[in-house]
């Protein structure tokens, strides 16, 4: 509702517009936008492809990393059950004198979140990064063995 259109030019409808349109415009920012962090979070896992096989005792997880070295990949997992595979690709150091004709090669930070199934060993995960593929093992737990039927003695009365 505008005030000044109905003709009420005083300082107190004034502040009460100021105010009405100051709330309309933080309503709209800070509610319906996403955060930086989740926008920023979003980018790294939609740019960093991965693949998931299922062995009878482990889930195996493939990403390429190109020219990476371990110090710049972080495998962790948090909560009990969501691998995290995470890192930086940072750009190479420019030379004297050289300069980028086309830069097509990613850098920044890459993230990619799994949620483990209840049959993940979190205690028994291994990462190994060869030829610039990241390979991360989850073992099984076994399967729990199958209860054993209970016996009951029946007494005669």
């Amino acid at each position: 509702m505008d005030f000044r259109i109905m003709g009420v030019d005083s300082p107190l409808f004034s502040t009460l517009q100021q105010m009405m349109d100051l709330a309309d415009t933080t309503e709209k920012s800070s509610f319906n936008a996403p955060t930086r962090t989740y926008m920023r979070d979003a980018k790294a896992m939609a740019a960093t492809p991965a693949d998931v096989k299922e062995y009878p005792s482990s889930y195996v997880f493939i990403i390429d990393m190109p020219g990476l070295k371990s110090g710049d990949i972080k495998v962790q997992v948090e909560e009990d059950n969501v691998l995290v595979i995470s890192g930086e690709r940072k750009r190479e150091e420019e030379k004297e004198g050289a300069k980028y004709v086309r830069m097509e090669r990613r850098v920044g930070k890459f993230m990619r979140k799994f949620v483990l199934p209840e049959n993940a060993n979190a205690d028994a995960i291994s990462a190994v990064c060869q030829d610039g593929v990241l390979t991360v093992t989850v073992e099984k737990l076994p399967p729990p063995e199958p209860k054993k039927p209970k016996k009951i003695e029946v007494k005669i009365a």
